[in-house]
């Protein structure tokens, strides 16, 4: 049972880590099209997440891994609930990968307008459809007796589920937003910093809500538990922070949501409404002891060594991105694994 609960936490922890590490590459996605004036200001912003965007997604695919080897049945029911959402979520990842590589393949407006919003769509929709999925375990969808869904798809567009999608979507633009006052300068952070105005505000909201909802419908106690308040306090404080106490915020913000979720959910993995008899818990649903054994001892010698990886990287290509004065050529390139070309410079971030 200790390792149940144990690898419960660990899945737990490598959803808020997803969530985090690749909260603010959804919203630069989804801000570029909206903050960026022409198309050397677009690249520039992307390339802000050109070295990190395909480290992160590596939680997701841990995430999921993890959650079939450690308990297959939900994996099972919650992959088979969510089929075509996954597939929708699918089709969107691979769209914004492939933008990285194919928009700057031809110089046609055209050609390039269509993966800019290909780019920002995918974005959106990543984050909206996850949190839907997560607002639905937590709610309870329609499961029976043999753990098998047996509703339809418009039964999963759940009025918590949408407010908890919409949730994750506006955290991920505050993170986003509050990373590019990290990494741009000049007149273009200027533009970032008057959008991050608008965006903190709707955080507050729709985090006060969740959190408000979650508490009453889902929680089983009355007074609000620690995480609430450590979501509300981050996201208001994100507000008026400096650009790393903001960025910070945002995403203390976005791990305490993605936490509640498990924290509520727990100890069941997934919730029917047909019966409770029929939930999925931890302890119904967990792979045999050895296996969970086995994944212990590799999750603790590799673990250590992704967090170690991806921290360095963060170091290396820590600099801000600039724009290059007009009519000069930029000085230096930039970072390996940015979109394209873009002509930009580099100064230490403070």
């Amino acid at each position: 049972m200790a390792l149940q609960i144990f690898w419960y936490i660990v899945i737990g922890v490598f959803w808020v880590g997803f969530f985090v590490l690749e909260g603010f590459d959804f919203g630069v996605g989804m801000l570029h099209s909206f903050i960026g004036r022409n198309d050397l200001e677009e690249r520039l912003l992307l390339n802000t997440i050109g070295p990190v965007w395909d480290a992160n997604e590596v939680w997701l695919i841990v995430g999921g891994a993890a959650i079939f080897a450690a308990f297959p049945s939900w994996y099972a029911t919650m992959f088979s609930t969510f089929y075509l959402p996954l597939v929708l979520i699918l089709v969107a990842l691979m769209i914004r990968g492939v933008t990285f590589e194919f928009r700057s393949k031809s110089d046609d407006p055209r050609w390039r307008a269509s993966w800019k919003w290909g780019m920002t769509i995918s974005s959106a929709l990543i984050p909206l459809l996850l949190g839907v999925a997560l607002g639905d375990m937590l709610h309870g969808l329609a499961i029976n007796s043999a753990h098998q869904y047996t509703g339809n798809f418009f039964q999963l567009l759940l009025p918590y589920g949408l407010w908890s999608g919409i949730t994750t979507l506006v955290l991920s633009l505050l993170m986003g937003v509050t990373y590019l006052m990290l990494k741009t300068t000049g007149e273009l952070r200027e533009r970032v910093v008057r959008f991050a105005g608008g965006i903190g505000v709707a955080a507050v909201v729709v985090v006060f809500g969740f959190i408000t909802w979650t508490h009453f419908a889902h929680s089983s106690g009355f007074l609000p538990s620690p995480i609430d308040a450590i979501g509300i306090f981050a996201a208001w404080f994100a507000l008026s922070g400096s650009d790393g106490w903001a960025f910070l915020s945002s995403a203390v913000t976005m791990g305490a949501v993605v936490a509640t979720f498990f924290i509520e959910l727990y100890p069941n993995t997934m919730i029917s409404t047909t019966s409770s008899a029929y939930n999925i818990t931890v302890a119904n649903a967990a792979s045999n002891p050895y296996s969970l054994k086995v994944m212990t001892v590799v999750a603790l010698i590799f673990t250590p060594l992704v967090l170690v990886y991806q921290a360095w990287n963060y170091h290396v290509f820590r600099a801000r991105l600039r724009m290059p004065r007009q009519g000069t050529e930029a000085e230096g390139t930039p970072a390996a694994g940015a979109p394209d070309t873009a002509p930009a410079t580099t100064t230490p971030s403070p």
